[in-house]
């Protein structure tokens, strides 16, 4: 595996508080990895560098070896990486359906080829409609039976898959996932992230996913960036990760079960 997402020396200061402090590590294509730490230890400030919400105060950021550092989200999101948010950001007055149509002709207006060309070869004899590949979204998504439902009375976890459905809109190649298990019922959790991760491996994304919930970082993470202080303090396999000592100490509190 090659690298598609790289972090080089990535600082970011809010006055005297620093958040990023010297970040740098690489991640491969089609790799999980999941971002650990206590709130205000760095992960979402990360994210938010990665997609360009935020702008580091120095350092660079490259995907698929091209320095994205200056530009723009939107620009981020058409090169392919593309993130969901903490808080789904839906539009809580239109149905399922009617979110995943605004998504994917907000992508249909921004891209460059035909975006169609894109969609998957297993997808049967659709269309060339927005209709029709929401349809399919649903689908992969496990959302078919809310598609007539208007965002805001959703479950929180449907919100959740929603949000992250409106974000692979348009085939990214990397995907950023702020807390996606957050609010949701424990007995949720795992049919959700396997819901997801079925998506995305079959799709061949790259995934990284912030989250605090260790039984989930331990169960779909390949790979575990640990984060205290603005510092990457261990960058490990789930195991080894939650077995180190600073990982315990700074984020977990206690030995991993």
């Amino acid at each position: 595996m090659k690298p598609i997402l790289e972090a080089r020396g990535l600082m970011k200061t809010f006055g005297a508080v620093t958040a990023a402090n010297d970040i740098s590590t690489s991640v491969n294509e089609h790799s999980i990895t999941g971002l650990i730490g206590a709130n205000g230890a760095g992960k979402t400030t990360f994210v938010n560098m990665v997609t360009g919400y935020l702008k580091p105060s120095g350092g660079s950021i490259h995907f698929a070896g091209r320095d994205i550092t200056p530009l723009p989200p939107r620009q981020i999101t058409r090169l392919g990486i593309a993130r969901s948010f903490q808080i789904p950001q839906l539009y809580d007055t239109l149905t399922v359906r009617e979110n995943l149509i605004v998504a994917l002709g907000i992508v249909l207006r921004n891209a460059k080829a035909s975006f169609f060309s894109k969609l998957p070869a297993q997808v049967p004899g659709h269309d060339g409609s927005l209709e029709t590949v929401a349809d399919n979204l649903m689908t992969q998504f496990s959302l078919t039976d809310y598609g007539a439902r208007v965002a805001r009375v959703l479950p929180q976890g449907v919100r959740k898959q929603l949000d992250i459905a409106m974000a692979m809109a348009g085939k990214p190649q990397v995907l950023l996932l702020d807390e996606p298990t957050s609010g949701v019922a424990a007995e949720e959790k795992f049919g959700i992230m396997d819901m997801i991760m079925n998506v995305v491996r079959t799709e061949k994304v790259t995934v990284l996913f912030v989250e605090h919930d260790m039984d989930i970082v331990s169960r779909y993470a390949d790979r575990v960036l640990a984060f205290y202080d603005g510092r990457i303090i261990a960058d490990q396999a789930p195991e080894e990760a939650l077995n180190n000592p600073d990982v315990q100490r700074y984020v977990t509190g206690k030995r991993h079960a």
